[in-house]
């Protein structure tokens, strides 16, 4: 666990703890003089850049409680902050906590408003803190952190008075259903150097709470007082059950041993101690600029943590890479091995087999050139496909003859009249790679003859079947199409002739188109 600095202060005096693996050590005490806090400052100087936490038990340490009305967001944080504010001027430790609100009326906030109202019993050790930039992350009341002892010593109890004797005095704190309502730090020996009766100063703290409508009448006070075993026989013979009130004894030892404390000594402010380092919670009271220096060491610590944690990244992803540049390499060289003994096993093989006719890159230069024409070779599928989607749309148009080919320019043979008697006849000239679709697939072209049934000479409806057939035909990119013969003569110089109702020798308009098309 980190260090700490646990400072326990009253009036008269500091007692330095330091904390460290869950434990505390010896105190070092410095006076509230000139003298003490300079030695309290060499003290603190000597200990480095360890953060402090400062516990007041102080007898300037007044407790109000307030109604008000319950406001929430904003507007309510103000009229809290301007209460306390009004209540407590004089001083800039202050402190509020809402504690529930009333079950009767408007259901107003119940508020307890608490302050250290001698603030010169503080100032100066913040101020020697503050002079030597030491990290104080708060200022800490013994009363409000006494709360956290409830669960695990007096759990249960509605009306409860715990009272423990402390450096500063005897402190006795009211909590109700587990709540502090008020508290009061008396000196516990008089002026005669006697010890205080405590049934006594019960007594006057319970006459108090009655006179504040805290405890009812009737109402019995459960008061607890925490004392060493050795104190507790004697303490019996002094506090004596009453009709309104009834005593609970518990042993320093037992407190301690339920919070994990191990030596708990003679008085109870270690054991606030012990709470305060384990779990220290929000400061209690501001502390404003004086808290500077810690919420500083708190962003240094945040930015070398984040620094550590982007430096463990790197270095994890340096690790992956190397780990996986590794088996990349390890795996390379297992396909050389690999590699290589294929080729031995390959060289033998072909040095047993005879002589080949043609080379292995040959016969690979084949295989690539039959995929490619079989991938780019012209043939007439694709087109076909075409003329017969335009054809469900056009069921008039009946086809008679196709003529497929390709469009690629031919050079021309060699004359056989210019060769001399008995030459052999000259080679024919090779094909043209584009023709097989090298290097890539030539265009074709399809003649179509085709005709149309004519029904009761209507000849617009002929025409029109022609149209939508060459419009479909039109429709597909890359495929130009030219009407050679329309089914119907309709130039203006042509002469019409024939007879209404004979229609044509064999009742069918013919026409014919030439389609060009470019993969």
């Amino acid at each position: 666990m980190f260090r700490k600095q646990l400072f326990y202060l009253s009036s008269e005096q500091l007692c330095a703890y330091q904390w460290h693996a869950g434990a505390l050590s010896a105190p070092q005490r410095f006076a509230a003089d000139r003298a003490g806090i300079d030695a309290f400052m060499d003290y603190v100087e000597a200990q480095g850049d360890v953060p402090v936490y400062l516990l007041a038990d102080l007898i300037e340490e007044d407790f109000q409680r307030q109604l008000l009305p319950h406001v929430g967001g904003r507007g309510g944080r103000r009229l809290l902050a301007r209460r306390l504010l009004q209540h407590y001027r004089d001083t800039p430790f202050r402190h509020l906590s809402i504690q529930g609100r009333a079950s009767e009326g408007r259901r107003d906030d119940i508020v307890l408003l608490c302050a250290l109202t001698n603030p010169a019993v503080v100032q100066p050790w913040v101020a020697a803190l503050e002079q030597l930039k030491a990290p104080l992350a708060g200022l800490y009341s013994a009363t409000l952190l006494s709360g956290a002892l409830l669960p695990k010593l007096a759990p249960g109890e509605e009306h409860l008075l715990l009272v423990s004797q402390q450096s500063a005095g005897l402190r006795q704190s009211y909590f109700q259903r587990g709540q502090l309502k008020f508290s009061r730090l008396t000196l516990a020996v008089d002026r005669d150097g006697a010890p205080v009766n405590l049934a006594a100063e019960t007594g006057k703290t319970q006459q108090f709470l009655t006179s504040v409508r805290l405890l009812g009448r009737g109402d019995v006070l459960h008061t607890a007082i925490l004392t060493p075993a050795e104190q507790i026989a004697r303490l019996q013979e002094l506090c004596q059950d009453g009709p309104e009130t009834a005593y609970r004894f518990l042993a320093l030892e037992d407190a301690a041993a339920a919070v994990g404390l191990a030596r708990p000594g003679a008085l109870a402010e270690p054991l606030l101690l012990h709470l305060l380092g384990r779990a220290a919670p929000a400061s209690h009271y501001t502390l404003g600029e004086a808290r500077r220096y810690f919420q500083l060491r708190r962003a240094r610590l945040a930015m070398l943590a984040a620094s550590a944690a982007l430096c463990a990244g790197a270095l994890l992803w340096v690790g992956a890479n190397l780990w996986d540049y590794r088996q990349a390499d390890a795996a390379a060289l297992q396909l050389h091995a690999e590699a290589a003994q294929f080729d031995a096993r390959y060289r033998g093989v072909m040095a047993d087999l005879p002589p080949a006719v043609a080379r292995t890159a040959s016969m690979k230069a084949a295989v690539e050139t039959e995929r490619m024409l079989a991938a780019q070779g012209p043939s007439p599928q694709a087109l076909l496909t075409l003329v017969s989607a335009a054809l469900e749309r056009a069921p008039q148009v009946q086809l008679s003859q196709l003529d497929w080919r390709v469009k690629v320019a031919l050079p021309a043979p060699a004359a056989a009249n210019g060769a001399p008697p008995g030459a052999e006849p000259a080679a024919a000239a090779p094909l043209p790679a584009l023709l097989v679709g090298i290097p890539q697939r030539p265009a074709q072209s399809l003649h179509i003859e085709a005709e149309i049934a004519v029904v009761q000479d209507n000849y617009r409806s002929v025409l029109d079947s022609m149209n939508r057939f060459t419009q479909e035909l039109a429709r597909q990119p890359r495929l130009l199409v030219e009407i050679e013969q329309q089914p119907l003569d309709t130039r203006p110089n042509a002469k019409l002739s024939g007879k209404a109702g004979s229609g044509s020798v064999e009742g069918k308009a013919k026409f014919t188109l030439n389609l060009t098309w470019q993969p």
